[in-house]
């Protein structure tokens, strides 16, 4: 795909405050829709929102961003609708380690043998003391979740897991923060990375490698355009890099892992 005929999918963003985001919390309960009360509610139900309530919409602040969109075959932002609302809530870590078992992604964590076990459908992250790592094999590569967990994205972490010849992906969600992350790494070092939101700031060893992939999806890499759909995005992104497309089955317990405490 050439710069030439490349054009972003531009939409309106609405940009809005707490007490709107309160408003469609308490719609959203009223019709049925469970929603927590921090993180972030579903683009299908702040759609919803908005459409019931068109004299709200009129009145919040509006702002244009980039809507990525598969232009080429491969993983699509839409093969992700399912973690906007699925069972990983609004903070985790998606990592896929080429040509690492699972046991090693483990210990290359720092988890002791003897901790290394089966985790349960019931057992859950304490997110001020421990955190659960899971992992599971897809081909040649393994699939690190983490819930209410970041270390896949740590510089020294995903040069650990890619040392020797290998290559990492990480996608980092965090709600709470307002700030997601997105690293690649091969042979140990850190190839590009940027915020997810923002791609057209990226750093690493190689910035601009992934840039063919970004188009690919439908994001000019050279603006600082906002991500309308971030986190799909760059979980496309990772799949191409990949071949793997992670579904919630991939999430599924009991599955190997660990618990790290923080």
């Amino acid at each position: 795909m050439s710069d030439a005929d490349f054009t972003p999918l531009r939409v309106t963003q609405v940009a809005y405050g707490r007490d709107i985001d309160l408003a469609i919390r308490e719609w959203a309960r009223a019709n049925g829709h469970p929603v927590s009360d921090r993180g972030r509610v579903g683009h299908g139900l702040v759609e919803a929102f908005f459409a019931a309530n068109p004299d709200v919409y009129e009145r919040a602040e509006k702002t244009e961003a980039v809507h990525a969109a598969a232009r080429t075959p491969g993983p699509s932002p839409e093969d992700y609708a399912w973690q906007d609302e699925g069972p990983l809530g609004p903070i985790y870590t998606i990592t896929l380690v080429r040509g690492v078992e699972e046991y090693e992604v483990l210990r290359r964590l720092g988890a002791a043998p003897e901790h290394i076990r089966v985790i349960d459908v019931d057992e859950y992250p304490d997110s001020s003391r421990t955190e659960i790592v899971a992992v599971r094999r897809a081909g040649d590569w393994t699939i690190m979740i983490e819930e209410c967990g970041w270390l896949g994205v740590q510089r020294e972490v995903i040069g650990e897991l890619s040392r020797d010849g290998g290559e990492t992906v990480a996608v980092m969600r965090h709600d709470y923060a307002a700030r997601h992350d997105f690293a690649y790494a091969l042979d140990g070092e850190l190839v590009t990375g940027f915020d997810p939101s923002r791609p057209g700031t990226r750093w690493g060893t190689a910035p601009d490698r992934l840039n063919r992939h970004l188009r690919q999806l439908g994001i000019d890499p050279a603006t600082d355009d906002w991500i309308d759909n971030a986190i799909p995005a760059v979980l496309a992104l990772a799949g191409r890099i990949s071949g793997v497309v992670v579904t919630p089955a991939h999430i599924e317990r009991p599955v190997l892992g660990a618990a790290f405490f923080r």
